[in-house]
Parts: C-alpha cells; structure tokens; sequence
C-alpha cells in the first residue's frame, strides 16, 4: 500500500475534533486511508442491508459499535448525522468517527446543518507524484506520468490504464451522474465529457458547450456543479482585487484525475501525449492538480487561482497564502527561456504582494535572483 500524505494531518484532526470527515472523489484511497486506522469499527452505506439499517433504525445502527467506528459513503444516509452529533455531545471525545463521502454538495450542506464545529473535513484527491516516488514508483517522463493516471488501484493491482480508466468512467461516473441527475441520454453525458477534456484549462463558454453537446446552457452549468461536486473536476477561479473590469472573471475547469482526461482525449499510449495539440493544457492540469494535492494533503484549502486580464496578461496559477501570493508559468518545454517569466513580469507591476515567482516545466532547476525560479514538475510540493 503507498503510504499517503494526508495521514499526519488525519491524525492530529483526530486528537482534535470528535469526528474526521474525508472526502474525495470515486477510489481516491479514502477508505484504505481510513482502514488504515486499525482500531476503528468498519461499516460500508454502499451496502443495502447496511444502508437500509442506518435509515429505518439509527439509533440501533450506531449503538452496535462497540469502539470508534469509520462510516463509508456517508452521503447514502445523511440523516445519520444528526444522530451522530447526539452520540459525540454526549460523550465528549475526540476521534470517535470516521466519515468518507464522495459528494460534497449535499453532504456539505447535511454536515453544516448537523455537526458544525464537530467535524474536520480533510478532502483526498488520487495519489500525487510526490507519493509515488516515496514509494519509489517513478516515470521518466511526464507523458507517462499522464497516461498512467494517479489512481491508487491502478498501482496496487497492476492494471493497465486504458482499461482502467475505461471501467473508472463507465462504472463510477455514469452511474453517479445517474444518481444526481435525470440523465435521459447517456450519450450526450459522454459528448460533454470530451468537449470538456476537449477545453480544458480554457475558460469556460457555457453557451458554447451547449451549442456543441446539444443541450441548453443550464444543463451544462448543471452537470458541471454536479463534475464539482462529485471531485471528478476542478474550478479554477480568476484572482482579482480591485482590478475593476480588466480582469476576466469566468473560471476554468481541470480534472482531478489526469489519467481520465487522457482517456477521454483518445489517448492510447504515452508516446500520444506529446503529439496531442493540447500537450500544453494537459500538462498544466497535471501540474494545477500537483499543487492542489499538496495543499489538500497539509489540510489547507485550495487558495489557488489564475488571472487573465483584458489586455490577454494572464498567469497559469496564483497561490494564495494570504500576506503572500506566489505565482506560476506552466510550460510543457523542456529548455528554458528567460522569454518564459514575460507574463510574471507584466503582471506583477499590477499585483504587488506577490513574493515568490516559478516556472514549472520538464526540464531542470535552476535558480535565479529575487526569489525567482525554475523547476522541474516532479518538484512541485517544494515549491508550497
């Protein structure tokens, strides 16, 4: 099993509040992070007669647990919560659940409602380069890295990634989507699956896609919240302070899962990547993702950001860390180019806070003055 980061900061969380929530998308590892607590109690909702137990009777349901105890897929009863809040108030103890969910949005809105201040919520996205080289499993290049993906399955069991991720989308994200929505025609779902791969860190044209896929723009904004919430992508927002109408404020969209995204682009092989026309946007998912999973994994919020104003400046990825701003250019080169830090040095006569400046790319380190560098992407958790 590769050890995951996120688990120092579950720990700690379990000292400090009675109840831990993980949260994630499909086989991101939350129950084996979980499991990995030994100690603890083990029940799955996703089984029926477990499900329909902890609905019809839940104090029953809680009260057969004779320790702490981990609830899987909590968000197939949210209704436990509150019974969940009567248990912890009582007995006034640290650590005494588990949860892990794979949709936020009604599971969000459920846990507000009933174990605010009772709860840390911690969210677990696929492995990240940094876990796999702890585990001493490393590619040569990034096109590998893509191809392969990042869910922990396909490492654990050997699985091939086409197959894999093939089974990942018709297993998991049809039928999940099916669950949220009343998806009449599948079909259609998968048509937007691609022209959104086919877009992505593109700002998003909601009319646009729904011109293409053949439905109204509501839908898309629809099934996009649902992608959101159910972690299958991520929304990028445009950073702003008081930029007045320069800036763009339509966000972008990258999805947690790279090796997903290649899938869908047709991707068949590594050697592909690199002849893909959007070579450039699927490395920088790869590398917004990198940085998202390092914040994630020390049990930070995302803070992360891009910025494009009217005038086309615009910088890949901005970080967030409140006094302090760090900016990102993204290119899938491998050479460096002072030419490269052009739009850092445009934009930061605009943005003042800004402390740290890098370049991520798939060449080699190279450090230059005030403050300012270039690294490899396998480098990426250094630089947060």
């Amino acid at each position: 099993m590769i050890k995951r980061e996120i688990t120092k900061e579950c720990v700690q969380l379990l000292r400090e509040y009675p109840v831990v929530t993980i949260l994630g998308p499909r086989q991101a590892g939350k129950t084996t992070l979980a499991r990995s607590f030994s100690e603890y109690e083990y029940s799955n909702l996703e089984l029926p007669e477990n499900r329909d137990f902890a609905v019809n009777d839940p104090k029953a349901f809680l009260k057969q647990f004779t320790k702490k105890v981990i609830l899987d897929e909590i968000q197939r009863v949210p209704e436990l919560l509150s019974y969940i809040q009567v248990s912890v108030d009582e007995t006034n103890l640290n650590g005494q659940f588990i949860l892990t969910g794979s949709h936020q949005l009604a599971l969000k809105e459920s846990i507000a409602q009933s174990l605010s201040g009772r709860t840390a919520l911690l969210h677990l996205l696929p492995l990240s380069i940094s876990e796999l080289n702890a585990a001493d499993i490393k590619f040569k290049c990034f096109e590998e890295y893509v191809f392969s993906g990042f869910l922990p399955r396909i490492y654990d069991q050997k699985q091939r990634p086409l197959q894999a991720y093939s089974n990942y989308y018709q297993t998991y994200i049809e039928r999940d989507v099916r669950q949220l929505v009343n998806l009449k025609d599948a079909s259609l779902f998968e048509k937007f699956m691609k022209l959104l791969a086919g877009r992505v860190g593109q700002l998003v044209d909601y009319s646009s896609l729904s011109n293409d896929v053949g439905v109204d723009a509501k839908t898309i904004k629809n099934w996009l919240s649902i992608l959101e919430a159910s972690y299958i992508v991520f929304k990028l927002p445009p950073f702003y302070e008081n930029f007045g109408k320069r800036v763009i404020k339509s966000p972008k969209y990258y999805f947690t899962e790279v090796g997903l995204l290649s899938y869908l682009l047709g991707i068949e092989k590594p050697a592909q990547v690199s002849r893909d026309p959007l070579v450039g946007s699927i490395f920088e998912n790869m590398v917004v993702l990198e940085c998202l999973k390092a914040r994630f994994n020390r049990g930070k919020v995302a803070n992360l950001y891009f910025y494009r104003d009217s005038n086309q400046n615009e910088i890949d990825l901005l970080i967030d860390n409140g006094a302090e701003l760090t900016v990102v250019e993204i290119k899938s080169s491998s050479t460096y180019s002072s030419a490269q830090f052009k739009n850092i040095n445009k934009v930061s006569k605009v943005i003042k806070k800004i402390t740290e400046e890098y370049l991520v790319f798939t060449g080699e380190k190279k450090i230059f003055s005030n403050n300012r560098l270039a690294i490899g992407f396998e480098q990426i958790k250094s630089m947060l």
